[in-house]
């Protein structure tokens, strides 16, 4: 009989490794609920966060184009609520296929599945009953919101496997992560307009960016069982890399900005919204000086500071919708 894998030191039990010490699930969370929400990554909402906020920047901006209207209120809480569900159950569909893996990798290996908490069974209902609640608030949208969200579901689904054939598969998890700039776009303007794109491609940019920083936690571990990423298909050379996506990310957020409002003749909002892209870029900056590639920690630091970097435009975006 095989022997569960043997936790790091100090865990609470049935605690997941690179979650935050005395997150809110380890301390409040009913006892047979814990499994399923460290499952969904409920102690862990800097994945939340970053599904999240491309909606947030979709929304602000849309309203810079159009108006706000009381509608965007709901929109704005759903992407919440939607962001969680949806996060939670791309987690449980990501730990089922990769249950192997991840019982091989050190930082993995106490996560749910891997360490005997949930059966693969009670994974793929748990996975299921989030996405129900989820279709829900999607059928409270229009028609082509809906059916981009129904759209999305074929990233979700092939996300996990990117890596074992592409060296690549960030690009797939921000063609993923990223889905609901245009889906909160339609949701509000009933239209995916080039602003909606270029935002969208933006929000890319940046996932390669953070994710990248991310895999290089286990490069190591990922070299030795064979999953591709791009932190170990650029090596030494992912600092040139990190900045070219960082650079990209702001020229493409900018070039969104531009064509939101500059149609609308209103150079004040436009130079508000401009101001919050690129004080988002002094705040990667700010990151990429502090970042150790070869330190783990130093890693993880960098990549959930990207949840402070992505919402700084949010209130520019607001002002400036509020301003036009």
């Amino acid at each position: 009989m095989s022997q569960p894998p043997q936790m790091p030191e100090g865990l609470p039990t049935g605690a997941v490794a690179d979650a935050a010490r005395d997150n809110w699930v380890d301390r409040f969370a009913p006892g047979p609920t814990r499994p399923f929400l460290r499952l969904s990554r409920a102690d862990r909402p800097i994945g939340t966060w970053l599904l999240l906020i491309p909606c947030l920047w979709a929304l602000a901006l849309a309203g810079g184009a159009g108006g706000f209207r009381p509608w965007d209120l709901w929109l704005a809480l759903s992407c919440g609520i939607g962001a969680f569900l949806m996060r939670g159950a791309g987690c449980t569909w990501n730990d089922i296929t990769d249950r192997d893996i991840d019982a091989a990798v050190t930082r993995t290996r106490s996560r749910p599945i891997p360490s005997g908490q949930v059966t693969v069974k009670g994974a793929l209902i748990w996975m299921a009953a989030q996405s129900l609640i989820a279709a829900l608030i999607l059928f409270t949208y229009n028609g082509l919101a809906i059916a981009l969200g129904i759209a999305s579901l074929a990233l979700v689904a092939i996300y996990p496997f990117a890596k074992r054939f592409t060296w690549w598969p960030q690009v797939f998890l921000g063609l993923a992560f990223n889905w609901g700039a245009l889906l909160a776009w339609a949701a509000h303007a009933g239209a995916i307009p080039p602003a909606a794109l270029l935002l969208y491609a933006a929000g890319i940019a940046w996932t390669l960016y953070y994710d990248t920083i991310y895999a290089h936690q286990d490069r190591e571990d990922d070299a030795l069982i064979g999953v591709k990423s791009t932190a170990r298909l650029f090596g030494a050379q992912t600092r040139p890399w990190l900045r070219g996506f960082f650079v990209l990310t702001i020229l493409l957020f900018g070039a969104a900005v531009v064509l939101a409002h500059a149609p609308q003749g209103r150079p004040l909002a436009m130079a508000v919204a401009l101001a919050g892209v690129w004080a988002m870029g002094w705040h990667i900056t700010w990151q990429m000086a502090r970042l150790d590639l070869d330190d783990p920690a130093s890693c993880l630091r960098a990549f959930r500071a990207n949840r402070d970097a992505g919402l700084i435009p949010v209130p520019f975006l607001a002002c400036a919708a509020w301003l036009g």
